[in-house]
């Protein structure tokens, strides 16, 4: 979302630029959490990355969120109805105030949904985009006025769309918010040093203060899962999240815990279908391309077999999974056919963009390997995080391996990728049909026809494979045995409340 191996010198800094910082709060409880990626911009309106969000989930609490049984809970708000169709009531948490000390009521609610949809960049209007206005009722209720029917959302306020922001900071801070953002959640932002840290303070008029138990939390950024792990292990950090094939090493530690629940999220090959590659001139030569690879052996090679197999966007864990999409399976004798048919002369010529860690790198080669056998010549380019998020954003690239940690609902999974002219549609993927089925998955509320519908829009998705989806994955914690109270939802984030120190 670097490198294979590293110096000892590295390592040695690494460690003990944590050792110190660690040391300098020593005065009261301080939580250290290492996290793989840099962030964007912490405004919940501009992020697009998981690692913003896993941030923001300690800043800004949300009018709702989910429980592990992915049932709807509420947060900031108390409950919400539909009166009809178009119109939803959300009742809001009396006597809660933002990290400025303004109330957060009707009228803040209000700006931060409609700032959500107004403010130019935004990457909510996708989320929330079915929304025409908000109203104020009273001082702890507003009315959501849709332009259509639209069900998933109220699922959408359970992600960054439903962080609620100080319109007063907001205001004053303008494009500049997201540099020192000011919510509503359990700890507010002291400072950030790109590329190595984000530091938080615990907000004394907390609404739920009795179930926070840390003065302060330092969010490290460790890229190497490597160097995650032994800092981990060293006690540099108290949480971090552990690599797959580092799971064995981790559990045989005596003071490490493994906390891992089933992902929403998925990685797929993106194909530029827009640029001039043959991926993107034939879609025989993406199914050539989807053919030579072997999910099964990606995963056991890569993720310790802990990812599952999957040729959608949607996990075995939702509701929504569409069971009778099969998973194409490894056929070389096909894709090389396949080449044939699309009059291909081999070896076919394929850049891929990966990230530049070592999960990425040995994806990537993986991929590079198996497509061989098929006729492609894969070049591997591997950048760092921000660099190859800004790559796909303009379009400069042939194909892209990356993923979605995964949301509640399926429409956020699968709308902001595959409808036709949104932001987050990086392959430029345009199926009039595919966009039906999308639309009508956003106004149909019954679940079974909703799935009927996606499971005709993978079907879409395969025949035409602008994503060539590759897995499931799944959210894996390394915690000190320092540290207890851990839970860890679907989307892979880790809510702070109830987190303590071990007795």
């Amino acid at each position: 979302m670097f490198r294979v191996s590293l110096t000892v010198a590295m390592l040695a800094l690494t460690m003990v630029g944590g050792v110190a910082f660690a040391q300098g709060q020593s005065q009261s409880p301080a939580l250290r959490i290492g996290m793989r990626d840099d962030p964007d911009l912490l405004d919940p309106t501009l992020s697009r990355t998981y690692v913003g969000t896993l941030v923001m989930t300690a800043i800004c609490d949300k009018l709702f969120d989910f429980d592990a049984n992915q049932a709807i809970v509420p947060v900031l708000a108390t409950g919400y109805e539909w009166t009809d169709s178009v119109n939803l009531l959300i009742h809001i948490r009396p006597d809660v105030r933002f990290q400025d000390g303004e109330p957060l009521d009707a009228a803040a609610v209000k700006y931060t949904l409609e700032r959500h949809v107004t403010l130019p960049g935004s990457f909510r209007r996708n989320d929330i985009g079915a929304m025409d206005h908000v109203e104020v009722v009273d001082p702890l209720t507003v009315r959501v006025v849709l332009k259509q029917p639209f069900s998933p959302f109220v699922a959408v306020l359970t992600d960054r769309a439903g962080m609620m922001i100080s319109p007063k900071a907001a205001e004053a801070a303008g494009k500049d918010f997201g540099q020192h953002p000011v919510c509503a959640g359990p700890f507010r932002f002291v400072e950030r040093v790109a590329q190595d840290r984000i530091v938080l303070e615990r907000f004394p008029g907390y609404w739920d203060a009795g179930r926070i138990h840390y003065d302060h939390v330092t969010y490290r950024v460790v890229p190497d899962s490597t160097i995650r792990l032994t800092n981990l292990q060293s006690g540099t950090l108290d949480i971090a999240e552990v690599a797959p094939l580092d799971v064995r090493t981790a559990k045989a530690d005596p003071n490490l815990t493994i906390v891992s629940v089933p992902s929403l999220g998925y990685g797929a090959l993106n194909v530029n279908l827009a640029g001039s590659s043959p991926l993107a001139r034939d879609p025989r030569v993406r199914h050539a391309f989807e053919l030579s690879l072997d999910r099964a052996a990606l995963s056991q090679v890569v993720f310790a077999g802990m990812y599952e197999p999957n040729a959608q966007a949607i996990s075995a864990a939702s509701p929504y999974y569409a069971r009778g999409v099969p998973i194409p399976p490894h056929d070389v004798a096909t894709a090389k056919d396949l080449l044939r048919q699309a009059g291909m002369i081999t070896p076919v010529h394929v850049s891929l963009l990966v990230y530049n860690t070592p999960q990425g790198a040995q994806a990537g080669e993986v991929i590079q390997a198996m497509a061989a056998e098929a006729g492609f010549d894969v070049k591997l380019v591997a950048s760092e995080f921000g660099a190859v998020i800004n790559a796909t954003m303009r379009g400069d690239f042939e194909v892209v391996l990356g993923g979605w940690s995964g949301l509640l609902d399926p429409d956020s999974n699968s709308y902001p990728f595959l409808h036709s002219g949104q932001a987050l549609n990086i392959t430029k993927y345009a199926n009039p049909h595919a966009d039906e089925l999308l639309e009508g998955a956003r106004r149909e509320s019954d679940p079974d026809s909703r799935r009927a519908l996606y499971e005709q829009l993978w079907r879409q998705e395969q025949a035409d494979l602008p994503l060539i989806y590759l897995w499931t994955t799944r959210n894996i914690l390394g915690v000190s045995k320092k540290v207890a109270g851990v839970t860890l939802l679907a989307n892979g984030l880790l809510p702070l409340q109830d987190v303590r120190p071990a007795p």
